[in-house]
């Protein structure tokens, strides 16, 4: 269900009372439209408000109510030590006071992996260690005792990524060469949403025709592909991500065009999972900023920097993430050069190469936009005769 300016009825309501707790309208006692009695009403002021928090949280700033926007406004809600937090397959706990936690966890040397703001299965035994190492009950329940006993012994660090070094030892321990690692593709659009469409020409085309190229090199390459979809579907979000976690894969690469009311937008853009709180994957953004690179090195595309974004595919994968934004459809340009089937080879080349280097991590490492995927192949050949 959408919500958007215009709508009324007890879903904006509800809406209007959680922008309230979130100080983000006045509060009922003295909100005019409670007086006025149009307080189940999406008017202007409710706009602004959820244009503020999705701002505020990272989201795209559309002004419209989906299932992200609800979700975050549920999971903005809880503060640490609001209520029990606990392992549930069936529909895990999610929230702000989750995020918190982990980042406490984590600051004590506890292994939560990514601060996701999901109580998964590393977070109760992070739970369950900290309460052993505090004497209490081992139950993986994060309940009053256990955050009184959090509480009690204060912060004993503050800022910087205390996952850092660990991801940074697993990503060494996987070694440089690519043979054996798996690789998820993953499209955007499909199906009936084929993305922004000018001259006949569909994002959703263009995304699936890069992920069919990118398949064909990540397999010569030694390494295992997956693509999330095929010519004619459009999996959700979450499936994606489902499919990602459940091949065990070690990254996963979206790919999505651009558009804009302006024809002269343009540029290329990468994005990796994080939060304004400080929450990140630092592998993923490692990644990102491999592939912006090394992207804009060999497509001369504008530089559209690398950013965080909590968005749901790369929230909800286990492993490092990124989302790459190939220029603007709507800029001619671009879109004469996506269209071109030398150019796409070479953003794909380009994205294999930022994937090697990530494994390099630094060492043997050619200057950016000059590396081959003749290159690369050479270096894998060298590297298993030298194992």
């Amino acid at each position: 269900m959408l919500l958007r300016r215009g709508d009324h009825g007890p879903a904006v309501s509800a809406l209007r009372a959680a922008l309230a707790s979130l100080e983000l309208l006045p509060p009922p006692r003295t909100d005019e439209s409670i007086q006025n009695g149009t307080a189940d009403r999406f008017d202007d002021a409710v706009d602004r408000a959820v244009r503020a928090f999705q701002q505020r949280r990272g989201l795209i700033v559309d002004g419209i109510v989906g299932p992200v926007t609800s979700r975050c406004l549920d999971e903005a809600r809880w503060d640490l030590g609001d209520r029990v937090l606990s392992l549930v397959f069936s529909a895990p706990m999610s929230g702000d006071d989750v995020t918190a936690l982990q980042v406490r966890l984590a600051e004590l040397g506890y292994d939560v992996g990514r601060s996701d703001g999901i109580f998964g299965p590393l977070t109760e035994a992070s739970v369950q260690d900290f309460q052993r190492h505090r004497g209490l009950v081992a139950d993986g329940v994060f309940g009053e005792q256990t955050n009184r006993e959090l509480e009690r012994i204060g912060r004993k660090v503050t800022g910087g990524r205390p996952q850092y070094l660990r991801d940074r030892h697993l990503l060494q321990q996987a070694g440089p060469q690519l043979r054996g690692k798996r690789v998820v593709i993953d499209p955007a659009h499909g199906g009936d949403d084929r993305g922004c469409t000018v001259d006949g020409v569909a994002a959703a085309d263009i995304t699936y025709d890069l992920a069919k190229r990118l398949e064909a090199q990540v397999v010569r390459a030694g390494m295992t592909a997956w693509v999330t979809r095929g010519p004619h579907d459009n999996p959700t979000a979450e499936e994606r991500a489902q499919r990602a976690n459940e091949v065990k894969a070690d990254l996963l690469l979206s790919l999505h065009i651009d558009s804009s009311s302006s024809p002269l937008a343009n540029g290329i853009a990468t994005f990796h999972f994080g939060t304004d709180a400080g929450a990140t994957s630092s592998v993923g953004e490692t990644l990102a900023q491999l592939v912006q690179r090394e992207l804009v090195a060999r497509t001369q595309f504008t530089d559209c920097r690398v950013h965080h974004k909590p968005w749901e595919l790369l929230r909800l994968t286990r492993m490092a993430a990124i989302q790459v934004e190939l220029g603007y459809l709507t800029n001619d340009r671009e879109r004469a050069r996506l269209l071109d089937a030398d150019f796409r080879d070479t953003v794909t080349d380009g994205l294999l190469v930022a994937v090697k280097r990530l494994y390099l991590d630094g060492h043997d490492d050619p200057h950016t936009g000059t590396f081959t995927f003749s290159d690369l192949l050479a270096h894998e050949r060298m590297v298993r005769n030298s194992a």
